[in-house]
């Protein structure tokens, strides 16, 4: 498994605390650390299933900064998180050829124990 994890947000620290209290093995992706290409950021959409728009914080200023909107065709978003990599909603958890968002935290232990 695989956590995409921001070690200053608390939602990424909770769910990988509520992942390691469980046992299980995570590895960390630290992806502010190590920015995603596009390629891997339009394989963690298609894995997760659902519009890239869920992927994007809105509410981060670098959204409006870039001129986003809530209509923009996916791929301007998947660009736009490349780009600012902050702008990524965080944790996701990934295992094999599912992945979730963690929001809230929990969520991650239904991925996790399947």
């Amino acid at each position: 498994m695989i956590l995409w994890h921001n070690p200053r947000c608390s939602k990424s620290r909770e769910a990988l605390k509520l992942l390691e209290d469980k046992g299980y093995e995570v590895e960390v992706f630290r992806y502010l650390d190590t920015p995603p290409s596009f390629e891997q950021l339009e394989s963690l959409h298609k894995v997760l299933g659902v519009p890239a728009i869920e992927m994007v914080r809105t509410k981060e200023a670098a959204f409006r900064e870039h001129g986003l909107s809530k209509d923009d065709p996916d791929e301007a978003l998947l660009n736009a998180m490349v780009a600012e990599p902050k702008l990524i909603e965080r944790p996701i958890l990934v295992r094999g050829n599912r992945a979730v968002i963690g929001r809230p935290p929990e969520r991650v232990l239904d991925l996790a124990a399947e």
